[in-house]
This record gives C-alpha cells, sequence and structure tokens, in this order.
C-alpha cells in the first residue's frame, strides 16, 4: 500500500521548471523550420486525400461535409502526436543518450522539475503544432463557428494529458525500440476508433463504451469538434471533466515513476 501511494506523492516544483521549458525551446528554435513543415503539410494531405477525395463518396455527417467532420480530428490528432512523440521519443534521448537529464540536475534544478519541464514542454508542442493545423483548417473555411479561436487554449490541456501519459511510458520502457508498442498498441487504435474519420456511434457499444472511457482521444476530439464546428452537447462537459480528472493523476504519477527509474 506504501508503495502505490508513493507513486501518487505531489511533486516539489518551483519557478525552476520553466527554466527546463526554456531550455527545450531553444532547442526547438533552433531547428524551427524543420519542425514547422510536418504539421503545416499533414493536415493539407490528409483534407485532399480523405476531405475532398473520400468526401464525395461519403456525402455528410451529422448534417456537414465529411471534410468539416473530419478537419477538427485533425487538429485533436496533431496535439496527441507532438506532445505525445515529444514525451517519449524524444525525452528519451535526452535522458538516456544526450544525458541532459544528469547535466540539469547538477544544477539547483531539481529532478522533479526536470520531469516536469519535460511535460511543461510536450504541452507547449501541442499548442504549437495544433495551431498550425488550426490555421490550415481555417484558410479552407473549416472553421464555421468563431469558437475555434479557443482551440489553442484547450490544446495545452490536451497535450498536457498525452505528455504526462508519454512520460509513463518513458518511465517504464527497457530501451528506445520499445516505444514501438505505446505507438501501435495505444496512439494507431485512438486514431482509428475516436470519432476522427467517423462518429464512434456507429461502433458497438462495448467498443464505444472502451472509447469512451479508456482512450483519450476520444474526448479531445470531441471538444475539438464542438468548438470548431459551434454544436455544444452535455458531451462535451463530461469530456472535459474527463480530461481535468485524468491530468493531474497521470502527470503526479508520471514523475513519480520517472524519479524511480533516473534514482536506481
Amino acid at each position: 500500500m506504501e508503495s502505490i501511494i508513493a507513486y501518487f506523492k505531489v511533486p516539489r516544483l518551483s519557478y525552476r521548471v520553466w527554466k527546463v521549458w526554456k531550455r527545450d525551446k531553444d532547442v526547438f528554435m533552433k531547428t524551427l523550420k524543420v519542425n514547422f513543415l510536418p504539421p503545416l503539410l499533414e493536415p493539407i494531405l490528409y483534407l485532399a486525400a480523405f476531405g475532398v477525395g473520400l468526401g464525395i463518396f461519403v456525402g455528410k455527417i451529422d448534417g456537414m461535409p465529411y471534410i468539416q467532420f473530419m478537419a477538427p480530428a485533425l487538429v485533436a490528432i496533431s496535439m496527441m502526436y507532438s506532445s505525445f512523440f515529444e514525451c517519449t521519443y524524444s525525452s528519451f534521448v535526452r535522458m538516456y543518450y544526450q544525458k541532459t537529464f544528469d547535466a540539469i540536475i547538477a544544477t539547483p534544478v531539481s529532478l522533479d522539475e526536470v520531469i516536469a519541464g519535460e511535460i511543461l514542454w510536450g504541452a507547449t508542442r501541442s499548442l504549437i503544432n495544433s495551431s498550425i493545423v488550426l490555421g490550415v483548417i481555417a484558410i479552407a473555411r473549416l472553421t464555421p463557428s468563431p469558437f475555434f479561436l479557443l482551440v489553442p487554449f484547450f490544446s495545452f490541456l490536451a497535450g498536457l494529458m498525452f505528455a504526462s501519459i508519454a512520460m509513463c511510458f518513458t518511465a517504464i520502457v527497457p530501451g528506445i525500440d520499445s516505444f514501438n508498442y505505446p505507438a501501435f498498441l495505444f496512439i494507431t487504435p485512438m486514431v482509428l476508433f475516436c470519432g476522427t474519420f467517423f462518429p464512434i456511434t456507429i461502433l458497438p457499444a462495448t467498443l464505444q463504451s472502451v472509447a469512451q472511457l479508456f482512450l483519450p482521444l476520444t474526448h479531445v476530439i470531441i471538444i475539438a469538434r464542438s468548438l470548431t464546428i459551434g454544436v455544444f452537447h452535455f458531451s462535451m462537459l463530461l469530456s472535459f471533466i474527463w480530461i481535468i480528472v485524468v491530468t493531474p493523476v497521470f502527470f503526479i504519477l508520471s514523475i513519480n515513476l520517472m524519479k524511480k527509474r533516473l534514482l536506481k
């Protein structure tokens, strides 16, 4: 029982968390051109291939053109991809290969603050990448509601959740190749079955329950689509509550799991 409680011990954090965040931001800015192009080009390809191409055969979903139904989900996926992979592959490289964590904790910055700073940077990557995708779909006139301007604010919260979950995987994988498992068994199913390309209501009841209870992208897509389209349901509030509850749990858990790994 005590060992379980230890995993949820509230970390001690200070302003130094932002020093770690700034370090990651400075590195990102040095490779800005490389980091800018993928989130810009990827939604264009998806909108062309699925929205325009497949949309001709699909017609309308929930009273809207297929391309308009799919576009907000692309924004949500960018939140997930950018924050999750930033705090898995990138964080693992900084931790294991570059020994960046070791160098930082030689300063007054604590281990808790290093990990928290990494997670906050992952959330920031979510904000950056999703804002780029949001700009693309706005230019394509697929954002009929002015509430789409709230999506970047929400993207930081969604990114914080995915980054925290990602850091849990980083804490337990034996090597960098093992990230293939969460990428294939966790990320890919969310892209396919969380309401990205079709409503989850057409799924069997069991799969709907799984998607709503255990797959966070479901709730991110519901909120992103509601804000972008301007159609609000009670499910949006439930999704927001789900994210608010889950995020601090994984944030605290990830820090304690990483501490256990790094202090061995």
